[in-house]
């Protein structure tokens, strides 16, 4: 049984490794109260609004691709600190774009054109985005890997808890700057301002983005203090460290017993993508692919991306709006802790079938009520932030990161988290000109229509893995291929 103080030392640093999870959903956020100052500053086109904000999704895609070679070769731990590094540096040059409006001879930064500032922006969220990609793959990975199995799913999905509350959070900052700038907010003064006016008056969107800051670079400190993987330690032939670790963790005893196994299957692991393509995988790797894909077909990134905008196409009040969007992150939240409770007891599979069928319908009613022209969008809005996030929001991550082999883990959670961002980018960058369009209304239901096709999926191919060691798991694939 583990006591108290192994069992704070897992929380410890699983708290520290989902920060990264944390600053992935605060970004996402954020940036949803900057939308309307950055259209107006920066003049945007629907097309070109899309483009800003997915920028830093298309950063993640890059972020995917590598981060399964880098995690397995040189560790979870470095890979996290390569991407720390790069959320500290992509929060501080996201408030500091240079300066293009105002008065000439009152500047607190370098001064340029609006198409140059713009384009520096979309880099350094490019930038930022490849940390969120690479932290996206190894947080679940590193988690899992440190984790019991009666404890795993509820460990993973901290990392979807704290996207949810990184999400919350930032929905509050950007309500509590817009209303601190008041009637000015977005307002370019004619006449000499201080710098805090700048930063959280005139253009209050660098003042949003920079409250980034001081999360990112605590992320980057914290890392230092956290142990590699003893699992990715084994397969580095660094036992005896690997061995401390998960002593740690859960004690002597049963870390000789996890030793046992994890070296029984390092022997018949070769890495790389040749063993990913093996017979007895081709089924987790469907999963691994498809099912972060039907997550973000169902639409959550456009709506979390476009919470105010979304919510103002049917109240039509700017601050309403923006409450609006801190209840969604209050539901998203609260309903990713009940996912956390509750994982270990109904299991993955049945949380995933009760949420997406939920999601189909509430999406459906956001539709309804849009075409309608009802102020009460809102509604079944909340109840399809509410599905995801009991379903899909926590139990991708948590699957993804425990069907596959300790040696390409790192590779095939890159592979699943890259076909979640990829389809992220697309649904982000096409939302505004689809809500232009085909309308909202059209817009809810072609989001409901792709929902449709993942609650087969799971009921065809997704198993149940709750209370299975992550070896249990890899030999449960390996009989289901001979038999």
């Amino acid at each position: 049984m583990q006591n108290k103080k192994t069992s704070y030392y897992l929380i410890a640093i699983s708290f520290v490794s989902t920060i990264g999870g944390f600053l992935f959903g605060y970004d996402t956020a954020i940036i949803a109260g900057c939308n309307t100052f950055l259209e107006a500053h920066f003049q945007l086109t629907p097309a070109m609004l899309g483009w800003v904000v997915s920028s830093a999704l298309l950063g993640t895609i890059l972020g995917c691709i590598i981060s399964g070679s880098i995690t397995d070769k040189i560790g979870r731990k470095k890979a996290l600190i390569l991407a720390a590094i790069m959320l500290s540096f992509s929060a501080i040059g996201s408030m500091l774009p240079p300066q293009f409006l105002g008065l000439e001879d009152n500047t607190f930064w370098i001064r340029s054109d609006a198409d140059m500032a713009f384009q520096f922006l979309i880099v350094i969220r490019m930038i930022g985005g490849i940390g969120v990609g690479i932290t996206s793959v190894v947080a679940p990975v590193y988690i899992s890997e440190l984790t019991l199995p009666k404890n795993r799913g509820k460990m993973v999905s901290l990392y979807q808890l704290s996207i949810t509350l990184g999400i919350l959070l930032a929905f509050l900052v950007d309500w509590i700057v817009l209303n601190q700038a008041g009637e000015q907010a977005g307002i370019i003064s004619t006449e000499a301002t201080g710098f805090w006016n700048w930063l959280f008056v005139d253009e209050l969107w660098r003042g949003m983005f920079g409250t980034e800051i001081p999360i990112a670079l605590l992320f980057l400190v914290l890392l230092f203090f956290v142990p590699e993987s003893p699992r990715w330690l084994v397969t580095q032939g660094r036992n005896e460290e690997a061995m401390i670790t998960m002593i740690r963790i859960d004690g002597e005893e049963h870390a000789k017993q996890q030793m046992i196994e994890i070296k029984e299957l390092v022997k018949t692991e070769t890495g790389g993508f040749k063993e990913l393509f093996q017979p007895f995988l081709r089924i987790p790797l469907l999963i691994g692919i498809l099912l972060p894909m039907f997550a973000h077909l169902s639409g959550i990134a456009a709506i979390m991306y476009f919470a105010p905008n979304i919510i103002n196409e049917s109240i039509a009040s700017v601050e309403n709006a923006f409450l609006g969007a801190v209840l969604v992150g209050v539901v998203n939240s609260a309903f990713t802790f009940v996912a956390i409770m509750n994982i270990e007891k109904f299991g993955r599979r049945k949380l995933l079938l009760v949420g997406v069928t939920g999601a189909f319908l509430s999406l459906t009613g956001v539709g309804i009520l849009f075409a309608l022209d009802s102020n009460l969008v809102i509604i079944p809005l909340l109840f399809y932030v509410a599905s995801f996030a009991f379903s899909f929001g926590p139990i991708v991550w948590v699957i993804i990161s425990e069907i596959f082999p300790t040696n390409i883990r790192g590779l095939a959670v890159s592979i699943g988290s890259f076909s979640l961002m990829t389809t992220g980018f697309f649904i982000t960058l096409t939302n505004p000109i689809l809500i232009k369009t085909i309308m909202p209304s059209g817009t809810f239901f072609l989001y409901a229509i792709l929902t449709l096709p993942a609650i087969w999926f799971i009921w065809k191919f997704v198993p149940e893995t709750k209370g299975k060691t992550l070896e249990e798991i890899e030999k449960f694939w390996r009989n289901k291929k001979t038999k």
